[in-house]
């Protein structure tokens, strides 16, 4: 199975000055647990890290930060583990499993941000293949015990 087929498409962004309250908003309005965090680059924008709902508590709120006024970039996780739509699944798990994350930024073959894939999302994708193979054993057993034992040996 394709990456392509279970992660989330839409890439809900934060700048990076944005201040952890902020983020912790979008997060809410949109229902997602991360952020791709951008900062200005060439006229346009470019991906400068990735920022959790976990980097928000752990390393803002428990460390006695001022959400409204310590900014994304002082929790944010710089280096954005990253894999091509294009890949196995396998290939996703793998890289969170090497990198010890929950969450992957998708990439298109010109490495422009497509999405993100999570842990929950590779876990579905994952039943969902399990699931596929269990109904074809069903089909097969139901298949076999509708023909006669006569009937397949030549008898």
């Amino acid at each position: 199975m394709k990456v392509e087929r279970v992660c989330t498409r839409n890439v809900v962004a934060t700048p990076r000055s944005a201040t952890l309250e902020e983020a912790a908003r979008t997060m809410r309005r949109f229902h997602v647990g991360a952020l791709v965090v951008l900062e200005p680059a060439n006229g346009g924008e470019e991906v400068a890290g990735i920022v959790t709902d976990r980097d928000l508590v752990v390393q803002g709120l428990a460390e006695g930060v001022d959400p409204k006024r310590t900014r994304v970039e002082k929790v944010m996780s710089p280096v954005v583990a990253s894999v091509r739509e294009d890949a196995e699944l396998g290939e996703a798990i793998e890289r969170m499993r090497a990198a010890g994350v929950r969450r992957l930024l998708v990439t298109k073959a010109t490495g422009e941000p497509a999405g993100i894939v999570s842990l929950d999302d590779a876990v579905d994708g994952l039943v969902a293949e399990l699931a596929s193979l269990a109904g074809l054993m069903k089909n097969e057993l139901g298949r076999e015990a509708a023909v006669p034992i006569a009937a397949r040996t030549g008898d």
